[in-house]
């Protein structure tokens, strides 16, 4: 009979970039953990942060500049050209349209996602290094964000774990 892998019981997860294809993935990937029984802790940092400061967690965008993977109507349609990203308007209908496919499968806007994630037991973390050079305040956060890390706090809370970079 063939031995059964380990199971993993815990993900640590680097959230870096602050777009919405940015943040989600990593929101996606620890509520996924916390249902799965797995200790789950995001860490977020440089423009990640977005996701987990008040005031603009529920504003998040998608980027449409520099996206060649961006495509209209759908993600079988026809690639739109990198310079229509740059269109007065293009980002925030792009977002119009990803949220409204978001609602249709019950994903939940940043701050309550961040709030599902927190009530399940999955901490939530900011870089030290980014708080710093953003001049930031641990008021700036939204009430979920459990501390401040220094990336040595980090590796040492998600040893014998996996750490995923999104």
């Amino acid at each position: 009979m063939p031995e059964q892998p380990e199971k993993i019981k815990k993900v640590s997860i680097i959230v870096s970039r602050g777009s919405l294809d940015g943040i989600y993935p990593g929101l996606i990937m620890a509520n996924g953990a916390r249902m799965e029984g797995i200790e789950a802790n995001l860490f977020f940092t440089f423009f990640g942060l977005y996701g987990i400061l008040k005031k603009y967690m529920n504003n998040i965008k998608i980027a449409t500049v520099g996206n060649p993977s961006m495509r209209v109507p759908d993600a079988k349609g026809f690639p739109l050209p990198t310079f229509l990203g740059a269109l007065p308007g293009m980002s925030a209908f792009a977002t119009m349209m990803m949220k409204k496919e978001m609602d249709k499968l019950d994903i939940p806007p940043v701050g309550e996602f961040i709030e599902m994630i927190s009530d399940a037991g999955g901490k939530i973390y900011a870089c030290k290094a980014t708080v710093d050079m953003f001049h930031l305040s641990e008021d700036d956060f939204c009430p979920q964000m459990d501390r401040v890390l220094t990336v040595g706090d980090f590796y040492e809370l998600s040893a014998g774990g996996q750490i995923i970079f999104t």
